[in-house]
């Protein structure tokens, strides 16, 4: 039986915390800065979009910094950034209530700060999340690289995306309870919430996390510098990158578009948590029979099935406007079919993501794996920076918000706003077609890296 040690399983379990903390908020955070503070579909998916690409792109630094600093006191800077930026979402919104400069309503609906500057004091406490999240992103994989060995990586990792995958859904299942008992206020809460769970991942890595695996701690910055120039500079990563980066945007299209996709076309009866969670579930169902069933496949093979799902659960979130208003299995039918086409995103996820870090693992140095962990991170950063500007702009043009057609009385125009949203399925086969080239992409890719190898090998 394998074993691994407690700096492994304390890593991985506040891995969990900072899931659960992090998915309770991203799940809604468009519909946070649409119904909370005023912006506007473009403006909120631009915003989540800078955001969450920022929240990947700085690993890359955070994780050589980290392996100069030591993991221990990377992990609780993170954590302590975490609880305040997460502690100020929910704080700032309050203090503007009470101020009196955000009219809140019996009806527990914020009408936000349309007109008013202040509106972008929210950038304060998300850069201290994004800053947070950096440091976590690279650490916590880079400890499991360095608390496994080559023989049991793979395994290491899918306990850690199953760690992932149970924060996330325990994270999703806090939302839709608190937006349906309390409207947009709920959202506010749910930043209370996730300041709790990461200050409790914060002491529970200020009382037991401690490694003496610390190869890399006291690098000069001249050094960090110049390991960091050489990861950059390896094409063949950077490639593999760029083509993951499309399973990404259609899966991060959960969180961008559809949120507001259900609600918009079943009402507000629709449960975007719960439709969310079906994809850790399934992950954690299936990630380790998944890793086991292609154990003795290269991780690029297995990444490579993964890539050729991916465009189909794009397709089939498409159905639900398309088969009639009958429900099914009790379900409307557009939640019918995204559930199913998460289902699917979930599935292709298992093939791709552990061994995708297995991948990066194996081509730290020792000392450098921070970095490269870090490193990995950049599919999201490209992903996530034109996923939600791309949905923004989708939403706007094919399922545009009906408040937009609501007279001075409340009451909509169901006429014009059936003819606006009449081609709503339009925005799947934008990533129908994203993740069909990524797909042909990473086949190409493997085949040449391959022939790469075995010219490395004759030489």
């Amino acid at each position: 039986m394998v074993k691994f040690s407690k700096p492994f399983w304390v890593a991985n379990f506040v891995e969990l915390l900072e899931r659960l903390a992090y998915y309770a908020v991203f799940i809604v955070i468009t519909l946070y800065l649409s119904n909370v503070w005023g912006f506007s579909d473009i403006e909120a998916g631009v915003i989540a979009g800078l955001f969450s690409a920022s929240l990947y792109l700085l690993p890359l630094f955070a994780g050589a910094y980290a392996d100069k600093i030591g993991f221990r006191s990377a992990i609780i800077l993170a954590f302590t950034l975490l609880t305040v930026g997460y502690a100020g979402l929910g704080i700032l919104p309050t203090m503007l209530e009470n101020a009196g400069l955000v009219n809140y309503e019996m009806t527990t609906t914020y009408t936000g700060l349309k007109e008013s500057y202040l509106r972008w004091s929210i950038v304060a406490p998300l850069i201290l999340v994004v800053i947070g999240g950096a440091f976590i992103k690279s650490v916590i994989s880079g400890t499991v690289a360095r608390e496994t060995t080559p023989e049991n990586r793979a395994r290491g990792y899918s306990i850690f995306y199953m760690m992932v995958n149970i924060g996330a859904f325990t994270g999703k299942t806090v939302v839709d309870p608190l937006r349906r008992s309390m409207g947009d206020q709920g959202l506010v809460y749910l930043n209370y919430f996730s300041a709790a769970m990461t200050l409790l991942a914060l002491l529970a890595v200020y009382f037991f996390y401690k490694s003496v695996r610390t190869e890399g701690k006291g690098k000069s910055f001249a050094e960090i510098g110049q390991s960091l120039v050489k990861v950059v500079l390896n094409g063949r990563l950077m490639v593999l990158i760029l083509i993951v980066s499309g399973f990404w945007m259609i899966q991060s299209q959960m969180y961008a578009t559809m949120p507001k996709y259900v609600i918009r076309l079943i009402g507000e009866s629709a449960s975007p948590g719960w439709y969310a969670n079906v994809n850790p579930l399934i992950v954690f169902v299936s990630v380790n029979f998944v890793t086991s069933l292609m154990k003795k496949r290269s991780a690029i093979t297995s990444m490579m099935v993964g890539m050729f799902i991916i465009p189909v659960s794009a397709l089939i979130m498409s159905f639900g406007t398309q088969i009639g208003e009958s429900y099914i299995l009790g379900l409307h039918p557009v939640a019918f079919m995204m559930i199913i086409g998460i289902a699917f995103q979930a599935i292709a996820e298992c093939f791709i993501s552990p061994r995708y870090l297995e991948y990066f693992s194996l081509q730290a140095p020792k000392g450098e794996e921070g970095l490269y962990l870090g490193f990995s991170h950049l599919h999201s950063f490209f992903s996530f920076l034109f996923a939600f500007g791309l949905s923004g702009f989708l939403l706007d043009k094919y399922l545009p918000d009906p408040r937009l057609f609501t007279n001075d009385a409340g009451v909509i125009d169901s006429v014009a706003y059936a003819a606006a949203t009449q081609h709503a399925h339009y925005i799947w086969y934008v990533f129908v077609a994203i993740g069909a080239i990524s797909a042909i992409a990473l086949f190409i890719y493997g085949r040449i890296t391959r022939r790469m190898d075995h010219r490395k090998v004759k030489e």
